[in-house]
C-alpha cells in the first residue's frame, strides 16, 4: 500500500449464526473472494479463523477492514475509521440494536487481534438515513425520550445507497436529478424515498421492527399492544419484543416459515394462510409506496432489490397494481423475463410509463468495501491549511424571467440596476414584489438580475410559515415540482412556482476547489466562528463555476442560529469579521462514476 490508498479491502458482516466475508480489489474493481462462514460458535472464532482461509485462497493480508455496523445513532453521519472512541460510540448504541451491534463489536475486537496493524473502517446502516429531515425523523413522544434518542434512524442504508448509485447510472442521470424508491424487499425489508440524491424518509424506525411485514419481524403494529398483551395474556415487554421479532411476519402469517418461495407455492395451491400472508405483504408495500411518492411530490423511479424484490415477479407485479395513478405501467413480460446473473439492472415498464421500475441485486459488501477505501484515502490524504471562506447573509430574494417582469411592472419593462453583488454577473434590482401565500403574505421581495429561464422565490423557512406553505429545500436552480405562489406587482400580478428554502452552499471557483481537494456536487462539514462561538453547518453543498468568487452563503434563519450580525436585511449582506472553515467533507456518488457497479462473472485471486 505504498501510495497509503488501501486496495485490498476484506469485508466483515457478522450474523448471529453467520459471518459474511469478502475481498476486493477497489482499485481494479474486482472481487477475489466471497464466503460465508455457516453455523459459527462464535463471531470471534469465525474471524480468528478467516487468515488461515485466505492465505488457503492464495489471497495475501487486507490492506484495510471494513465491517457492517447496524446502528450509529444520531453521532456517525458516516463511515469512519475505528480507534478507541469509535468503539466506545457504537457500545453506547447497543440499547437500540441489541441483536446487531454486539456482533459488530466482536467482529472489529477480533478483526484487530487479527490484523493489529492493519486499519479498520465502520459503515454504519444507519448513516445514509442521517439526511431524514425532522420532520420525517420525529416521534410525537415526551421531550425526555426524544433527548433519550428515541427517533427515526432507519437501516439497510447501505443497500439504499447502492441502489440510488445503481439507478443513476443505469439511467445516465445524477443521483440529484431523481426521485427514487428503493424497496430493499428480503428477510429484512425496508423501503426508502431518496429525493435528488439524499434520503428524506425510511420505513424502519429506531429499530429494524418498524415499517414493512418482513420474514420474522412484524412491521408497522399498534404500541399499544405492549400493555394490552401484558394485561390479557400476562406477557412480559421482553417476551413481546422477542415475539415481534422472531416469530411474527410472514412465519405467523403464513403458518410456513419466511421463504416467499414456499409461501407462494402453498398460496397457489389453495392454502389461505399462505395468501394472506402475500396479500398483508404487498400491501403494506404498496402503501409505503403510495405514501413516498406524495412525500416527494412525485416518483421517476422504483427500484427492487432484496431476495423477494430480485426474484419474485409476481410479487412485483401484485406490489405494483393499482399504481397507474402515478403514471406506472408495469410490462407483464419484461417482469416476468427478470432473471439477474450479475449487476444487471433491467427496467420492467412499459415503454410509455412515466416511472422507470428496475429491478437489480444490491451489492452491500461491496459498498462496504468502497465506503472503506474512500474514507481511509481521506485519512491519508495530505492536511489542506484550513482557508477562511467569507461569508454572506442571503435575505429573501425573487429571480424572474423577462416574461413575468413585464407581466408584473409593464409591457416592455426592463430591471433597473441597483447595485451589483459578491458574485460576478449578479445584481440587484431596484424593482421588489410581495409574494402571497394561502396563509399571509411577503411585502417588497428584492427583484435580482439578471432574467432567468424560471422564475425562482428563495424564503427563510420561518417566512414558508407565515405564508402557510410547505417550501422544499433546494439548490437555487431546482425548482422543479415546488409550490406555487402568487408575485404582485404595481401593475400586475401572477401564479407561478418556484418557491423554495436555499440549501446553503458555498460557491467556489475552480482554481479554490482544486487547491481544498474539492469538486462540484462535493458536501461539506463546516464550522463557523462567531464571537469564539463555533455552530457546524452539516451538508452544505459545494458549487463550482469558473464565474464564481469563493464565499459561503447561509439565509437569514442559519444566521440568526450561528449569532451573526447580520442586520436582518439586504439581499446579500457580507458578515464583517467572521469567516468559515471546511472541517471535513464527502463526495456523493454520482451517474459518471462506471466503479459503481461491480461485475463479478468469477472470482480473480490475488497474486
Amino acid at each position: 500500500m505504498g501510495s497509503g490508498v488501501p486496495f485490498r479491502v476484506l469485508t466483515i458482516n457478522a450474523g448471529s449464526s453467520s459471518v459474511k466475508l469478502a475481498v476486493f480489489d477497489t482499485a481494479a474493481n474486482t472481487q477475489l473472494f466471497k464466503s460465508v462462514l455457516e453455523r459459527v460458535s462464535s463471531v470471534e472464532d469465525a474471524v480468528r479463523g478467516i487468515p488461515a482461509l485466505l492465505k488457503a485462497q492464495g489471497i495475501a493480508a487486507p490492506d484495510a477492514v471494513g465491517h457492517r455496523v447496524a446502528h450509529g445513532g444520531a453521532r456517525f453521519r458516516d463511515a469512519c475509521a475505528i480507534d478507541a472512541g469509535v468503539i466506545e460510540a457504537i457500545e453506547a448504541c447497543v440499547p437500540l440494536a441489541p441483536m446487531h451491534n454486539p456482533l459488530a463489536l466482536a467482529g472489529i475486537k477480533a478483526a484487530a487481534r487479527a490484523w493489529p496493524d492493519v486499519p479498520q473502517v465502520a459503515v454504519f446502516d444507519t448513516a445514509f438515513h442521517q439526511t431524514i429531515p425532522e420532520r420525517a425523523a420525529t416521534y410525537a413522544v415526551p421531550r425526555a425520550w426524544r433527548e433519550a434518542g428515541v427517533r427515526r434512524y432507519g437501516f439497510h442504508g447501505t443497500s439504499h445507497k447502492y441502489v440510488m448509485q445503481r439507478v443513476a447510472e443505469e439511467l445516465r442521470t445524477p443521483p440529484t436529478e431523481l426521485r427514487i424508491i428503493s424497496c430493499h424487499l428480503g428477510n429484512g425489508a425496508s423501503i426508502c424515498a431518496i429525493e435528488r440524491g439524499a434520503s428524506v424518509d425510511t420505513s424502519m424506525g429506531m429499530t429494524a421492527l418498524e415499517g414493512l411485514v418482513m420474514g420474522t419481524r412484524c412491521g408497522d403494529v399498534d404500541p399499544g399492544l405492549f400493555a394490552h398483551l401484558e394485561r390479557t395474556l400476562g406477557l412480559s415487554a421482553a417476551g413481546i419484543e422477542r415475539s415481534l421479532y422472531r416469530e411474527s411476519g410472514l412465519a405467523a402469517l403464513s403458518g410456513l416459515g419466511n421463504d416467499m418461495r414456499d409461501i407462494e407455492k402453498r398460496a397457489a395451491e389453495g392454502d389461505r394462510n399462505a395468501q394472506l400472508a402475500i396479500q398483508v405483504y404487498a400491501y403494506r408495500v404498496r402503501k409505503y409506496l403510495g405514501a413516498y411518492a406524495a412525500a416527494m411530490s412525485g416518483v421517476d423511479v422504483i427500484a427492487f432489490t432484496g431476495g423477494i424484490g430480485e426474484h419474485s415477479a409476481s410479487m412485483r407485479a401484485r406490489i405494483l397494481s393499482g399504481l397507474e395513478f402515478l403514471g406506472l405501467a408495469l410490462d407483464e413480460d419484461r417482469n416476468a423475463g427478470v432473471r439477474l446473473a450479475d449487476s444487471e439492472a433491467p427496467q420492467i415498464q412499459r415503454d410509455n410509463s412515466r416511472v422507470r421500475v428496475i429491478v437489480t441485486r444490491t451489492r452491500e459488501q461491496w459498498m462496504i468495501a468502497r465506503e472503506t477505501a474512500r474514507i481511509l484515502a481521506r485519512e491519508t490524504a495530505p492536511a489542506q491549511a484550513p482557508a477562511p471562506i467569507p461569508i454572506a447573509v442571503s435575505a429573501h430574494h425573487v429571480h424572474l424571467t423577462q416574461a413575468a417582469v413585464e407581466q408584473l411592472f409593464g409591457a416592455g419593462h426592463r430591471l433597473t440596476l441597483r447595485k451589483a453583488l459578491s458574485q460576478p454577473g449578479a445584481w440587484a434590482a431596484e424593482e421588489t414584489v410581495d409574494v402571497i401565500g394561502p396563509r399571509g403574505e411577503l411585502a417588497r421581495l428584492r427583484v435580482l438580475g439578471p432574467c432567468r429561464e424560471a422564475n425562482q422565490i428563495e424564503i427563510a423557512e420561518t417566512e414558508a410559515y407565515k405564508l402557510g406553505i410547505d417550501a422544499p429545500l433546494r439548490l437555487s436552480g431546482d425548482t422543479r415540482g415546488t409550490p406555487v405562489v402568487t408575485l404582485r406587482g404595481p401593475t400586475g400580478s401572477l401564479r407561478t412556482e418556484g418557491l423554495i428554502v436555499a440549501k446553503r452552499h458555498i460557491h467556489m471557483s475552480p482554481q479554490d476547489a482544486a487547491a481544498r481537494g474539492l469538486k462540484h456536487g462535493d458536501l461539506a462539514e463546516v464550522a463557523v466562528n462567531s464571537e469564539g462561538r463555533d455552530l457546524v453547518f452539516r451538508d452544505v453543498a459545494i458549487r463550482v463555476d469558473p464565474q464564481f468568487v469563493t464565499e459561503m452563503h447561509i439565509d437569514t434563519d442559519e444566521a440568526n442560529a450561528a449569532h451573526l450580525e447580520h442586520g436582518g436585511a439586504g439581499e446579500l449582506a457580507p458578515v464583517e469579521g467572521c469567516s468559515a472553515r471546511i472541517t471535513r467533507c464527502h463526495a456523493p456518488e454520482g451517474a459518471g462514476d462506471t466503479s459503481c457497479c461491480l461485475h463479478e462473472p468469477e472470482d480473480r485471486r490475488a497474486a
